[in-house]
């Protein structure tokens, strides 16, 4: 029988788990060391972030939290390939990106503690907001990127979802318009190995992530996403394939959520404990350090003083979160629509009437 068509689907890494090289050629990036330590950097700065709004949450001074513990160097990798022009399309848990397009730290903390005005980042305005169901952000970015190349803009789009976001027909229709129109769109799919409670096993055949993309005629890549060198080498790539016009990239970043799917979670109940006890033994982390160390470019008194300095700017950004006004409740009618219709603006007509006669009367 004749063959119709054949694939295959490459894996990138270049640092073991260890923080070894796994014997791979380092990427020429790889020689830019300074550009590596500050990267790092990011990466615990993200982690100190997180623990920190962990506990505010544990306190009762913010809501359900959404953890992005494990996943430092994918998102920190995604960030740092992006020009500011470009356009991001996250979903709600990739604060290392978004810090580093200019998402401050308490805006993350003023939409978890249920305030819409963090979901309105002032830098970069031109990025979408957080996207709590799952891949829709898929098709905007699908929709920036058809903009981009109609108006010959040297700019990319770039979305990330989840393993089970990958399953959405969202994500399905993003790309196939990626491919059919050769758009400039980037589509990483985290794949942590849980859809909240779901193994990725139980919600797809497929034997890859990456391999989605090749339906639409996309080039496709299965990452390390523990391994920041890697995450950067093919987030550059899909980049300069973007911008020459030679069409989307679909992304397999594979990493793990350490923890919970949010602090509404208990993930004990469905995940075995010994499948995270492997997975904290390829935390991105250590293995940077170890890398970076080796290279004579990291030591623990330098750690010492950076989170040091990342725990003073974290203070500063829950103070001032906490100290942000609390919105009046009619300003819940604000957020729903750009032109809100005649029944709304009655509604919260009558809500700010009876406020007032409840404050007054």
């Amino acid at each position: 029988m004749p063959l119709a068509a054949s694939f295959q689907i490459d894996y990138l890494q270049y640092l073991s788990p260890d923080g070894t090289s796994n014997g791979r050629p380092l990427p020429a990036l790889a020689r830019d060391t300074g550009r590596l330590v500050e990267l790092f950097k990011q990466m615990l700065f993200v982690r100190v972030f997180d623990t920190k709004a962990i506990a505010l949450q544990r306190t009762g001074k913010l809501g359900t939290y959404a953890s992005c513990l494990g996943h430092e160097a994918t998102h920190v990798g995604i960030g740092a390939a992006m020009r500011p022009e470009d356009v991001f399309a996250p979903s709600y848990r990739e604060y290392g990106a978004q810090f580093m397009r200019g998402v401050k730290p308490r805006e993350v903390l003023l939409y978890w503690g249920g305030d819409e005005r963090g979901n309105d980042f002032q830098v970069p305005r031109h990025d979408f907001s957080w996207s709590v169901p799952i891949s829709t952000q898929c098709l905007h970015a699908a929709g920036a990127a058809l903009a981009f190349k109609l108006r010959g803009e040297d700019r990319v789009a770039v979305s990330t979802c989840g393993d089970g976001g990958s399953s959405k027909t969202d994500f399905y229709a993003a790309l196939n318009s990626a491919g059919a129109y050769r758009l400039p769109l980037i589509l990483g799919v985290v794949n942590n190995g849980w859809a909240i409670s779901v193994p990725r096993s139980a919600q797809t055949g497929a034997q890859t992530l990456a391999q989605k993309g090749l339906a639409g005629g996309l080039f496709c890549l299965q990452v390390d996403g523990n391994d920041l060198i890697a995450v950067l080498d093919a987030m550059d790539q899909a980049m300069q394939r973007a911008r020459s016009g030679n069409g989307g990239t679909v992304l397999e970043l594979v990493t793990y959520r350490l923890s919970d799917h949010t602090t509404a979670d208990d993930a004990r109940r469905y995940r075995d404990q010994a499948e995270v006890e492997q997975a904290w033994a390829r935390d991105p982390i250590p293995r940077m350090r170890t890398w970076l160390t080796a290279q004579g470019l990291w030591s623990e008194a330098q750690e010492t003083a950076w989170k040091e300095q990342c725990g003073h700017r974290v203070d500063q950004e829950v103070d001032a979160y906490l100290s942000t006004p609390v919105q009046p409740v009619e300003a819940m009618f604000d957020y729903l629509y750009a032109d809100p219709p005649p029944e709304l603006l009655r509604q919260r007509a009558q809500w700010i009437a009876r406020d007032q006669e409840q404050h007054h009367g």
